[in-house]
């Protein structure tokens, strides 16, 4: 073809496009004007979801009138800012000593104003502590109650003065105290309503133990312990008197002392202000919505906690050291203080310090695997290397450290997501604290002991990492699911039935008597040595014709060495009755139980570092499958 013609060619295909282009813009023209003289249906658009209307503090534009029909909105909702005052200032306040109906009239009004705002009272007592005490056996009555309310408002009732005068309690006392919309708030408050209904008869209720709010709110660091000058020092910065002179003071005395009234004050008032600096309300004011009453927002902060005794791991220890003394004769105070121990015979220590911390980790993150590859588990290194020694493993890593079996094993995972193929690091699972770590039995020993083989032989998932004083906690609340057990399948802790060993009382008394002849016999006064001697002689003669036998050195000496303790046919350990009552419903049962001790240390502890694939219905599924719901359960 010529140039020309390829030329022309070209001009007449820009042409064409060119004119076909301008009668599509046409017929897209023609159709816009008909489609706007004449539009059809369409489907009518979605209607946008609005939420309520909030309120701005912006004013209306006046061009934006407001329709007659619509309306009036309704007011914003009010709230009540209450704003609690420091500990310095509560500290300032002075307190009120209150012996009669008439002087606790005077200043009850003023007490009664602040109950209304903030139901909360900081609570405390006081009684004679002395070595008359000890050596009876029997504590003087409580003889001072100390309150205070959240403005530092304190009143200090002397109980023996009303009891002394024949005086009635007042009304409004009696009304508080036994007010359970009234919280009484303070360290060992349970155990001091106890005493007041026991000396006075007071009924009290709706007491928090703030060592419970102290393991509960874990971000405080607590250094001392949990008594309440350790708590206002580590959380106020506060330092408390508690020397002995004034703990054992008279509190019967006609007429107390500046550092009496001090001392007691002192107690019920930051009481009070540690209660509302552990519920965050020291920074911030207390914020009450329209409609919202203040017990209702307290109590919720309190829940599970209100009318529960305070258990701790070191319950029994101070226990038995408190009976020690009571047997012992030498002369010295009997600390019946239940918030702060003799510091000379046991020094504070930080919560946990009692635990012995791991030396080594617990997880080596070693792997095993089958013969085929098969990954089978994670194992420590000791065990990893057994293999290897015994030639029946080969090395396949070290970094992962990795032995591949050389025979078949009994068992393999279901699946290769599976809670012990999963590596794990030593570190709290609580808090991630990752030093000072200790194992933790999410189901407890005396329970899982009496489990089944088949539901505890290589079982380690419910073995947790906690470090010292997040294990310690977990300790505490595990006592109340204890005691919630105990309740449930009257399985008790602590009565006969519970004790594996009871006390002959007379071997102990005639044991006694032979010790203290041993000891103190020559400065002991000639009545009480015949009466001693009396005891001791008629443990040896039992004929009428030897009771005049003489007591010799040998006999007493093997007498302070009898043996006064004898087996309690009647011992039921709690943890076995409550396994047992459990396994009445066979296999399901069982794992009710042991689903119930996961759940509670997840709502107890809140753990943040769980393992990976760590359940609360871990093999359970497994078990039913493997050996049926009616297994029959053997217990230990």
């Amino acid at each position: 073809m010529s140039r020309q013609s390829t030329f022309t060619a070209a001009v007449a295909t820009m042409l064409g496009a060119t004119l076909g282009g301008l009668l599509l813009w046409h017929t897209l023209c023609t159709h816009k004007r008909k489609a706007l003289k004449s539009p059809k249906k369409s489907e009518p658009l979605p209607v946008e979801q609005l939420g309520p209307l909030e309120l701005s503090t912006t004013a209306v534009q006046q061009s934006q009138p407001k329709p007659a029909h619509q309306p009036p909105s309704p007011p914003p909702r009010t709230q009540k800012r209450i704003s609690v005052p420091t500990i310095e200032k509560l500290l300032l306040m002075p307190a009120m000593v209150v012996s009669s109906p008439e002087e606790w009239e005077e200043h009850w009004p003023s007490f009664q104003e602040d109950l209304t705002i903030l139901p909360v009272l900081g609570l405390d007592c006081e009684w004679v502590k002395s070595m008359r005490v000890s050596i009876r056996g029997n504590e003087s009555p409580v003889s001072l109650l100390q309150i205070a309310t959240f403005t530092g408002r304190c009143m200090l009732v002397r109980l023996l003065a009303f009891r002394n005068a024949q005086l009635s309690l007042p009304k409004g006392l009696l009304q508080i105290l036994r007010d359970a919309h009234v919280l009484k708030v303070g360290v060992g408050c349970y155990e001091d309503c106890k005493r007041l209904a026991q000396d006075h008869g007071l009924a009290l209720v709706c007491t928090v133990d703030l060592r419970y709010l102290a393991l509960r709110q874990r971000h405080a660091v607590l250094l001392n312990g949990l008594s309440l000058k350790s708590l206002a020092a580590d959380l106020l910065h506060v330092t408390l008197d508690k020397s002995l002179e004034l703990r054992c003071s008279n509190w019967e005395a006609e007429h107390l002392t500046e550092q009496q009234i001090l001392y007691a004050a002192c107690d019920a008032q930051v009481s009070i202000s540690l209660f509302f600096y552990m519920l965050g309300f020291h920074s911030e004011p207390f914020i009450l919505n329209e409609g919202e009453k203040a017990y209702s927002k307290l109590a919720s902060c309190c829940q599970g906690l209100v009318d529960v005794p305070f258990r701790s791991r070191s319950k029994g220890e101070e226990g038995e050291r408190r009976r020690k003394n009571r047997r012992s004769t030498v002369e010295s105070p009997e600390s019946g203080d239940q918030q702060v121990p003799d510091p000379r015979k046991n020094k504070c220590k930080p919560l946990g310090v009692g635990y012995s911390a791991r030396k080594s980790p617990l997880y080596d993150n070693c792997f095993l695997h089958a013969p085929d590859g098969q990954p089978l588990c994670t194992c420590d290194k000791k065990k990893a290397k057994w293999y290897l020694d015994k030639g029946i493993g080969e090395l396949i890593s070290d970094d992962p450290f990795i032995v591949r079996l050389l025979f078949e094993p009994s068992g393999r995972p279901d699946s290769q997501k599976d809670y012990y193929l999963t590596a794990k690091e030593n570190l709290c699972v609580v808090c991630g604290k990752a030093e000072s770590y200790i194992r933790k039995n999410v189901v407890p020993h005396e329970y899982r002991r009496h489990f089944p083989a088949e539901m505890k032989d290589h079982n380690s998932h419910d073995i947790l990492l906690l470090c010292t004083s997040c294990h310690a906690a977990s300790n505490v609340y595990d006592g109340f699911l204890k005691q919630q057990l105990a309740e449930e399948f009257s399985a008790p802790q602590g009565c006969e039935e519970g004790v594996r060993m009871l006390e002959d009382s007379e071997k102990r008394r005639v044991r006694s008597a032979a010790r203290a002849l041993l000891s103190a016999s020559n400065n002991m006064p000639d009545s009480r040595r015949d009466e001693l001697l009396a005891v001791v002689r008629a443990f040896f003669c039992e004929k009428e014709e030897e009771e005049n036998t003489e007591v010799t050195e040998e006999m007493l000496q093997s007498i302070a060495n009898l043996e006064t303790r004898i087996f309690n046919e009647n011992y039921i350990p709690h943890g076995l009755k409550v396994v047992r009552a459990y396994s009445e419903l066979g296999l399901r049962g069982l794992i009710d139980l042991e689903r119930r001790w996961r759940q509670h240390f997840l709502s107890s502890m809140q753990p943040r570092f769980l393992p990976p694939l760590w359940s609360v219905d871990h093999n359970h599924e497994k078990y039913l499958r493997k050996y049926g719901k009616d297994l029959v359960i053997n217990l230990n």
